[in-house]
C-alpha cells in the first residue's frame, strides 16, 4: 500500500503542480483568476483523443499537436474574452466561468456525454519495490517532471523568466523600466496554458475523459493555489504534492471513503489557512497592507 500511495501521490502531485503553477503564474503576472484553466486542460485531452483515435497520428505527434493547438486557443480566448475586461476582476471571474461552460457545452455537442478512453502510449509494467507500476504511469510522471523542470529553468534561468517575474512583482515599475508588460503577460499566459495542456495530455490515457472532467481538477487546483499562497509558484508546487499525497492516501488507505478525497483536501486547506491566512508562501498584496 505504501508503494502505491507513493507512486500515485507523485503522479497526482505532478499533474496538480502543472495546473496550479500555470494558474498561479497568470494570476501573479496579470491578476487574472482564470476559472477556464482546467477547461483548457480538458480540451488538450480531447485533442489527444482526436489525434490518436480519429486521425491515427503517432503518440508524440498527437501530444505535441494537442499542446500547441490548446495553447493557441487559450491565447485567442484571452484576447477575445479576458483582455478587454482584464482590469475588472469580478467581470473576469464571471467571464472565465462562462467560457468554461461554453467549452463544456461544445464538447457535449461534439462527443455527447460518453466516457471515452484514450489509447496509452506505453503498455506493460515494471516491478518497483514489489509493486507493479504501469509503464504509462511512469511515462506520465516523467513527462510531468520534465515539464516542471523546464518551466523552473525558463522562469529562473532566462531573461524571459526575469521579465515575467519582474512584471509579476510590480507591473508599474516593470513598465517604467522599459519592460513590455503586455508581451510578458502573453508569454506568461502561453506558458500557463501550455502547462495545462501538458497535464491534459498526461491524464487522458490514465483515466476516461468526459465533458465534465474539468470540474474535479478545478476544485483541487483552487485549493492548492490558496493553500500555497495566491501567486506563489513555490507555494503551488509544494501544496500540489501535499494534496496529491493526501488524495492517494485517502483512496488507498480508506478505499470505501475514496469519494471524500476532495473534502479532505479542502479541509486541510481550511486548517492551514486558519493558522496562516495568506497561505504557506503567500504575502499580502500591497493594496491590502
Amino acid at each position: 500500500m505504501i508503494q502505491d500511495i507513493v507512486v500515485n501521490g507523485l503522479i497526482n502531485g505532478s499533474v496538480y503542480a502543472l495546473l496550479a503553477i500555470g494558474f498561479s503564474l497568470i494570476f501573479g503576472v496579470a491578476r487574472v483568476v482564470n476559472i477556464a484553466h482546467t477547461a483548457l486542460f480538458m480540451i488538450a485531452a480531447y485533442l489527444l483523443l482526436i489525434g490518436l483515435d480519429y486521425w491515427g497520428l503517432a503518440a508524440p505527434l498527437a501530444v505535441l499537436l494537442s499542446i500547441v493547438v490548446t495553447t493557441i486557443l487559450g491565447l485567442i480566448c484571452y484576447q477575445l474574452v479576458i483582455k478587454p475586461i482584464r482590469e475588472h476582476e469580478g467581470a473576469v471571474l464571471i467571464a472565465t466561468i462562462a467560457l468554461a461552460m461554453v467549452i463544456q457545452e461544445i464538447i457535449l455537442i461534439l462527443f455527447k456525454g460518453h466516457y471515452l478512453g484514450v489509447p496509452p502510449a506505453a503498455t506493460g509494467f515494471l516491478v518497483l519495490g514489489g509493486v507493479k507500476v504501469a509503464n504509462q504511469h511512469l511515462l506520465a510522471l516523467g513527462v510531468a517532471v520534465l515539464a516542471l523542470i523546464a518551466t523552473w529553468s525558463l522562469l529562473f534561468r532566462t531573461k524571459v523568466g526575469l521579465g515575467i517575474r519582474c512584471t509579476a512583482q510590480d507591473r508599474e515599475v516593470a513598465n517604467l523600466m522599459g519592460i513590455n508588460v503586455n508581451k510578458e503577460i502573453m508569454l506568461a499566459l502561453g506558458i500557463s496554458v501550455g502547462l495545462a495542456a501538458v497535464a491534459g495530455a498526461i491524464v487522458a490515457p490514465l483515466h476516461n475523459i468526459y465533458p465534465h472532467m474539468w470540474m474535479p481538477p478545478l476544485i483541487m487546483m483552487l485549493a492548492i493555489v490558496v493553500l500555497g499562497g495566491l501567486g506563489s509558484i513555490k507555494g503551488s508546487f509544494i501544496a500540489s504534492y501535499i494534496l496529491g499525497f493526501t488524495e492517494a492516501l485517502v483512496v488507498f488507505a480508506f478505499p470505501t471513503w475514496g469519494f471524500l478525497k476532495e473534502p479532505v483536501a479542502l479541509s486541510i486547506m481550511i486548517l492551514a489557512l486558519l493558522i496562516r491566512p495568506e497561505g504557506l508562501f503567500g504575502v499580502a498584496f500591497e493594496e491590502e497592507r
